[in-house]
C-alpha cells in the first residue's frame, strides 16, 4: 500500500487498533486514544477526518459512538485482524503484560558473528518497556517458538522494541504421553526413608510419587532423603518427610502446557493419566532431553 502517513497518524492508528482490540471491537472514543498517547483530543479529532478521508477509520455515530479501524488500516500497519490472530503474550520483568501482543519478530542481524538482536513489533503501549527490562516474547501459535533477551532499545515509529538476544527456544509439539515413563515407580507412604534412598538410588531417579490407600498422596525426592539424613529421620515414615503435593496432567497435554504447570506448581515430576487412571510420569529432566537434544 502507497499510503505515506505521518508519525502522529500512525501513533493514532497504532492506539485505535490496541484499544479496539482490549475492547472486543468496540467504538473507541477520541479522548481514550488521545489519553494513551499523550495527545491533546483536539488534534485526535483533527486527523481523524484524514485518516477517515483515506479510509483507515470508520465513525460510529450515537452516544456511544466514535472510531473503529477500518481492514484498509490493518493491511497499511501490517497487523493481523482480530478475527485472525491469536495473542502472544509478552512478558516483561517475570510480569505478563495482557494488554500487549507480539506481531513481527525479525532478526535482522542473523549474519553478524558478533551481535545477536532482534526486532519485536509489537501491538500496545510500548512506553511500558524501557532499556534494560528482560523481555521474553512467544509462544508463537505455530511453531511455538520462545525469544528472551535484555531490551536496548525502542522505535515508538514502528511500535517495536530492539532486544539482545539472550535465548531461542521451539517448545516441542509432543504431549506428555509420547515421552512419559511407565509403568510408574513408585514409593509406599508407611516405609522408611531409607527404603525410599535404596529406590531412587536403584533406579537412578531423583523423585518418585509416593502412594498410600491406593492414592498418590506426594513426591518424595533426594532433597528430602538428604533433610532427613541430616535430621537422624532414615528410620522415620516416607510419608513424614515427603512433599504431600501431588500434580496429575492427561497423557494428551502438550509439553508447553507441561512446563508452565511445573512452573505455577514448583515441581519437578507430573503423575500422567490416561481419563483420570494414572500410567506414568514425566520429570523436567526428561522434557529437558527434549528439548536440547544431543547434537
Amino acid at each position: 500500500m502507497d499510503l505515506e502517513l505521518t508519525q502522529i497518524q500512525k501513533d493514532i492508528l497504532y492506539a485505535l487498533i490496541t484499544l479496539h482490540k482490549k475492547k472486543s471491537g468496540g467504538s473507541i472514543k477520541g479522548e481514550e486514544i488521545a489519553e494513551l498517547i499523550n495527545r491533546n483530543p483536539g488534534t485526535v479529532r483533527n486527523q481523524m477526518q484524514a485518516l477517515r478521508a483515506l479510509g483507515l477509520v470508520e465513525g460510529v455515530p450515537g452516544p456511544k459512538g466514535g472510531y473503529r479501524p477500518t481492514s484498509k488500516a490493518y493491511e497499511l500497519l501490517s497487523i493481523t485482524k482480530p478475527e485472525e490472530s491469536i495473542a502472544v503474550p509478552v512478558v516483561v520483568n517475570d510480569t505478563l503484560l495482557e494488554d500487549l501482543s507480539v506481531e513481527e519478530i525479525d532478526l535482522p542481524s542473523i549474519s553478524n558473528p558478533e551481535v545477536c538482536q532482534a526486532r519485536i513489533r509489537l501491538l500496545g503501549d510500548l512506553r511500558k518497556i524501557l532499556p534494560g527490562d528482560r523481555l521474553v516474547v512467544g509462544p508463537t501459535p505455530v511453531n511455538e517458538i520462545l525469544v528472551q533477551g535484555i531490551v536496548v532499545g525502542r522505535d515508538d515509529t514502528a511500535n517495536t522494541v530492539i532486544i539482545d538476544i539472550e535465548k531461542i527456544v521451539a517448545l516441542p509439539k509432543d504431549t506428555v504421553g509420547e515421552h512419559m515413563s511407565s509403568p510408574i515407580i513408585m514409593i509406599d507412604a508407611n516405609a522408611k526413608v531409607s527404603e525410599g534412598a535404596r529406590l531412587l538410588a536403584e533406579k537412578e531417579i531423583y523423585c518418585a510419587p509416593v502412594k498410600k490407600d491406593g492414592k498418590f498422596v506426594g513426591i518424595l525426592t533426594l532433597d528430602h532423603i538428604a533433610k532427613a539424613v541430616a535430621e537422624g529421620k532414615l528410620a522415620a515414615k516416607v510419608e513424614e518427610v515427603m512433599r504431600p503435593k501431588i500434580v496429575l496432567v492427561e497423557k494428551d497435554t502438550k509439553i508447553r502446557e507441561a512446563i508452565r504447570l511445573m512452573r505455577d506448581e514448583n515441581v519437578r515430576i507430573l503423575v500422567v493419566t490416561d481419563r483420570g487412571e494414572p500410567v506414568g510420569v514425566i520429570t523436567d529432566q526428561k522434557i529437558l532431553t527434549k528439548l536440547a537434544p544431543e547434537q
